[in-house]
């Protein structure tokens, strides 16, 4: 699933290209890509004809487009979604479950496609606050790191199952969470309640580092499920020292990186870097 730094370019794609553009008309291929919509796929071609882009938001992983007093396109990535634009005719995947032409404010026309091989992502149209539920992330400007890492704290489980609740802190997923703990040198199954706050602040700080570093790279990909609007793939993949590398040395001491099941996902780490005691 594309976690922050995926997200975070696929927005900083779309803002580039379509701010101020207005949507001309749009067509819902696929009924499960607007699923929770009230009104159904009828609710967003009307509801997104004629509107204008006025922004382009993140928060975590999820995506929205500002459209003034119509409220908010909540754009949701799921497993394998992509927001690709082009000139009209230009995307032909089998995958695409909805298809939007847009004016920009220069008068070029614009397809956005919104692919998705797997279909567990979705559009929706909201109103003020698209996604009250999800903290603030770690790249937001306004986030607290020593109150999330009080909140943190206050939780009896395991510090990645943790870091992947997003009502707690958002944007991180498995990747980023055992590239996090790696470079804090934290066991994953250790408990949060356990854990001092200096600690606790040393794998948020090391969760920020590594996405901001992932972001410069474009993210990562590991096939053709996450790329950018222009449909190239991130390459921070190269750069990870914990995620994916089982049975490959630790860049830091050298000892064979482990990976073990987890919640139906596998968790990356230093069995002597990061010691559970």
């Amino acid at each position: 699933m594309p976690e922050l730094p995926e997200v975070e370019v696929v927005r900083a794609g779309l803002a580039e290209h379509i701010l101020g553009a207005r949507f001309r008309h749009t067509e819902v291929l696929h009924p499960r890509a607007v699923r929770g919509q009230d009104g159904g796929a009828a609710a967003v071609v009307d509801g997104l004809r004629g509107a204008v882009v006025a922004a382009v938001r993140r928060r975590g992983k999820y995506l929205w487009l500002e459209l003034g007093e119509r409220g908010n396109l909540l754009v949701h990535l799921g497993m394998s979604g992509q927001m690709l634009l082009g000139a009209p005719g230009t995307v032909v995947s089998p995958h695409v479950r909805i298809r939007s032409e847009l004016v920009t404010a220069s008068g070029e026309t614009l397809e956005l496609s919104f692919v998705d091989q797997r279909t567990f992502g979705r559009w929706e149209l909201t109103g003020a606050d698209p996604v009250p539920h999800i903290a603030l992330d770690p790249m937001d400007a306004g986030f607290d790191a020593v109150s999330t890492a009080r909140a943190i704290r206050r939780r009896r489980s395991e510090i990645k199952r943790v870091l992947l609740d997003q009502t707690v802190v958002s944007g991180i997923g498995n990747i980023y969470a055992d590239e996090a703990l790696w470079a804090a040198g934290v066991h994953p199954r250790k408990q949060a309640s356990a854990m001092r706050q200096q600690d606790v602040l040393r794998v948020l700080a090391a969760a920020q580092e590594v996405m901001a570093r992932a972001l410069e790279a474009g993210g990562t990909s590991f096939d053709d499920l996450y790329v950018n609007v222009n449909g190239a793939s991130g390459y921070f993949s190269r750069s990870l020292n914990a995620y994916g590398r089982d049975g490959e040395p630790c860049h830091r001491c050298g000892t064979a990186m482990v990976r073990e099941q987890w919640m139906n996902r596998s968790s990356h780490f230093c069995p002597e870097c990061q010691r559970r005691g």
